[in-house]
């Protein structure tokens, strides 16, 4: 059959979870057999969110082929078990910039270049790219932004384009708000019609809405809805707030959508869904044993979203070990010394977080330390793992005035330095390593055991700056193991302490590949430490 093409837009307010519904209808479109992936176009003049600070932007995500991408396509993987790259995610500024290179190639023949047909253009071209290189049945297209948002319009226009050009292998799904006013007690439709009419004025008619909400709507009122916007009454269906994301997939079945899709689309499903695996995680979300105590230290534990994936790396994990999560945020800049005890003492594990920059990083010392001297589970992951080595440097090995480069360029005690290759760059986006990297693990270490007894892995890095080989032995002599390293330039990946219960480091983010039906091995263990070590207290 035909690519099919699904775009997802959305009215009246922005974070109604356009993601969310986009990866839990590709969820069920795979389910059914169908060869699904999603690719999120971001308003945004940014070539990437790389250089985007986690306040303005959240969580950056990385693709396998090194991509610095928008969050959403975390939440696309963790859906559908389906990795993206590049071609997933799209911004503004990339669309700019590729079309001003064509500019100063001649490629527009010394015509002048405009936003319709040139930028529009490259839109379409970048939308139909997967369908055409990827062999894919169905490919899920979200619009960032909100309908009415000036920066969306060429988006848009390129969606109203396509869906003239495809016919039945378009269709248009729009998410819409219908707040719940407390003062009239009344649910409100107005909001929704109008968001609809914009979009219409635009040339677009949508074939499903998605109405987030609160509170149920009853079908009269949906009813309505479908009346004012020229939509099927049974395309229209209602995503109120559920306990956790999983269950929307669930609860998006129960009303038909992936069934309205594909009729929309001309496609007849040869079966059902196959849930089961979903169905097992649900169920074990549900009926937990007991709970698991960690602690996130990290510098940015106020944002929802700046440690998106390892947050639901954690939840995905612990739900599998049976256990309901308890996770507690503890601000670097906060901890030190005198209270690290005070604030990890009830902790049944510490997970210390990446990051950039000198800010918080003497908690993460502090936290590392006091973990290290108690023997509690411990997983650092990029900088966190960075801060491992440093602290074991100054408080084990005696190397007082050990650090990263990162830090203090003037350190005589560099253990963490930045790689040869980074040295004589200065531009910042772009310019890390990036996706990812073979990582081989040593025969009886902890590393290895965590991973199921993998001799190699692949795993997602996002830094510049290393673990200093020349200090390998040192670390080795002193009781710190290199127990994963890269098998091309032997670059150290992953640092353990033999004698601890569970005390390990890596240079790489297993988060950005752990899913809902693949969690992350090296997460399982983890948790699963944190839990012995839990019932070893009692």
């Amino acid at each position: 059959m035909n690519t099919k093409y699904i775009f997802v837009t959305g009215g009246v307010v922005s974070s109604l979870g356009k993601g969310i519904i986009s990866s839990s209808l590709a969820c069920l479109l795979k389910a059914r057999g169908f060869r699904v992936t999603i690719q999120k176009f971001d308003p945004y003049i940014n070539i990437d969110p790389g250089t985007l600070n986690p306040y303005e932007h959240g969580e950056c995500y990385v693709t396998v082929d090194g991509h610095e991408a928008d969050l959403d396509l975390g939440h696309y993987e963790r859906f559908t078990n389906v990795r993206t790259t590049r071609a997933n995610n799209i911004t503004t500024g990339r669309v700019y910039q590729n079309v001003i290179d064509k500019e100063r190639r001649g490629d527009y023949l010394g015509k002048t270049v405009q936003i319709i047909p040139h930028i529009t253009d490259e839109i379409k071209r970048n939308v139909k790219l997967l369908g055409k290189t990827g062999d894919y049945d169905f490919v899920i297209t979200e619009i960032g932004g909100v309908v009415g948002d000036i920066e969306s319009l060429p988006f848009l226009e390129a969606v109203r384009q396509l869906r003239w050009e495809l016919g039945s292998d378009a269709c248009c799904v729009h998410l819409t708000y219908v707040p719940f006013l407390g003062a009239a007690k009344e649910l409100k439709t107005k909001p929704t019609q109008h968001s609809v009419k914009q979009l219409q004025q635009l040339g677009i008619q949508p074939d499903v809405l998605v109405l987030r909400t609160e509170h149920d709507i009853p079908r009269e009122m949906r009813a309505k809805i479908a009346q004012f916007c020229n939509v099927a009454a049974d395309a229209v269906v209602q995503s109120a707030d559920a306990p956790t994301i999983y269950e929307v997939p669930m609860r998006m079945h129960r009303q038909h959508l992936d069934d309205i899709v594909l009729r929309i689309c001309a496609v007849t499903p040869e079966r059902e869904p196959d849930l089961k695996a979903w169905h097992t995680f649900l169920e074990k979300l549900q009926s937990p044993k007991d709970e698991v105590r960690i602690a996130l230290v990290g510098k940015y534990v106020e944002l929802q979203d700046a440690y998106k994936s390892i947050n639901e790396s954690l939840f995905i994990a612990a739900t599998y070990n049976d256990r309901r999560l308890k996770l507690t945020s503890v601000h670097s800049e906060k901890l030190n010394d005198a209270n690290a005890g005070e604030l990890l003492v009830e902790m049944d594990g510490v997970i210390v977080a990446p990051g950039f920059g000198t800010r918080g990083i003497d908690g993460k010392f502090a936290a590392l330390k006091w973990c290290r001297e108690h023997d509690v589970p411990t997983f650092g992951i990029c900088l966190g793992m960075q801060c491992m080595v440093i602290e074991f440097a100054r408080n084990v090995m005696g190397l007082t005035n050990a650090h990263s480069r990162e830090m203090d360029s003037m350190t005589p005690n560099p253990v963490i330095d930045l790689m040869d290759e980074q040295k004589s760059v200065t531009a910042l986006g772009g310019t890390m390593r990036l996706g990812a990297y073979d990582c081989l693990l040593a025969e009886g270490s902890l590393a290895r055991k965590a991973y199921g007894g993998a001799e190699k892995v692949s795993e997602r890095h996002r830094h510049r700056f290393e673990f200093n080989s020349n200090y390998r032995e040192a670390f080795e002599a002193a009781g710190m193991r290199c127990s994963g390293e890269n098998p091309e330039t032997r670059l150290v990946e992953i640092v353990e302490v033999p004698g601890k219960r569970w005390f390990l480091g890596t240079q790489f983010h297993p988060e950005y590949s752990s899913t809902v039906v693949a969690p992350s091995p090296i997460f399982l263990d983890f948790i699963k430490a944190a839990i012995d070590y839990r019932e070893s207290k009692k």
